[in-house]
């Protein structure tokens, strides 16, 4: 496969976010994958921001990478940290340069004792908004060309993409999930309205001030309540009628 169908599969592997059974990890592990091919690196993490704003290790290319990106998130320090929280790329940072390493030394010690030699920081972002770090490791002291780093962040842009695509489904699911309840609330409020109003031949809006004022006296759910009376657990006489 070419360089350019790699890519091209990276792209396609991104639109696949657009269906809901869609699994974000095997597409971060992918990720990983197309990154070792495409760039010609040693090892890849991703870390993604959490509701809390701290970082979570998400996909790593091999268990060296990803004890190493714990450290970095234990000890927040490193060029995936410094990343993300300023929104711009580290690249070409040579481990053993005590220049370099400066604001993180404890980490470049753990990755040199990882036998990496050099690392690069890419941000995933859209906009202002940044959702995690590309972080790439090599064990040669090998500088990322302009090209390959044009090409890195296009895998992180199409990973933000997807992620942000990802969680916008997601957040659908939750909301569709929360208005079919509501109307399903809804259903059985009206049903128990219409059984009380019968048995007490009096008005909807009497049948329903009582139910919502037993709910609340006993400190229940008003929908539970009223499937209760629907289903006959619970007599209408408990009931106080206003």
């Amino acid at each position: 496969m070419t360089r350019e169908e790699q890519l091209l599969a990276a792209m396609v592997e991104a639109v696949d976010t657009l269906v809901d059974d869609f699994d974000l990890i095997h597409f971060l592990h992918q990720l990983c994958d197309r990154c070792n091919d495409l760039l010609d690196v040693s090892a890849v993490g991703v870390m993604l921001s959490d509701p809390s704003g701290g970082l979570q290790l998400i996909a790593a290319s091999d268990e060296h990478t990803r004890l190493l990106e714990l450290f970095a998130i234990q000890s927040e320090e490193g060029p995936c940290v410094k990343c993300f929280r300023s929104g711009t790329a580290q690249l070409n940072i040579t481990l053993t340069s005590p220049v370099r390493t400066a604001d993180f030394p404890r980490f470049a010690e753990r990755a040199r004792q990882a036998g990496f030699t050099t690392t690069h920081a890419l941000p995933m972002r859209m906009r202002q908004q940044v959702v995690g770090a590309l972080n790439l490791f090599d064990v040669r002291e090998q500088k990322l060309s302009e090209r390959d780093a044009r090409v890195a962040q296009a895998l992180a842009d199409v990973a933000t993409i997807a992620i942000l695509q990802h969680r916008t489904i997601m957040h659908g699911n939750i909301e569709r999930t929360q208005l079919r309840a509501a109307l399903s609330s809804r259903i059985v409020i009206e049903q128990a309205k219409g059984i009380l109003a019968e048995r007490w031949s009096t008005t909807l809006d009497e049948s329903f001030d009582a139910l919502r004022q037993h709910a609340r006296r006993h400190q229940q759910s008003l929908t539970e309540l009223c499937r209760q009376l629907i289903d006959g657990s619970l007599d209408t006489s408990a009931i106080r009628r206003p």
